[in-house]
């Protein structure tokens, strides 16, 4: 069930970010940043499904299932985080993960 899920939030990333590059010529600066903030909140709502189907999310599984660097996820779980939208769970390591906040 989780990995249909998973699958499932990836195709709609990847489509997304197709349907948002079709079409463009060159793009000026406020496209660019319009295009970067529909990314940004695309994968953001990526790792609230992910957490709905497996209650936690370690910042490297959320870089394999976007396909982003560690800084990115980093970023993104900051964000999540700052939104109480997620809470973090142990302090540095591997020890740490995300769950949903209260």
């Amino acid at each position: 069930m989780t990995k249909i899920l998973i699958a499932l939030v990836v195709g709609v990333i990847i489509v997304g970010y197709f349907l948002l590059k079709r079409g463009k010529k060159p793009e000026s600066f406020p496209d660019l940043i319009a295009r970067q903030g529909e990314q940004k909140r695309i994968a953001k709502a990526a790792i609230r499904t992910a957490l709905v189907a497996q209650q936690k999310i370690t910042n490297d599984e959320v870089q394999k299932l976007l396909g982003i660097s560690d800084a990115t996820a980093t970023r993104y779980l900051q964000e999540l985080e700052s939104e109480n939208i997620i809470r973090q769970v142990g302090d540095v390591g591997s020890g740490v993960y995300y769950e949903k906040a209260s």
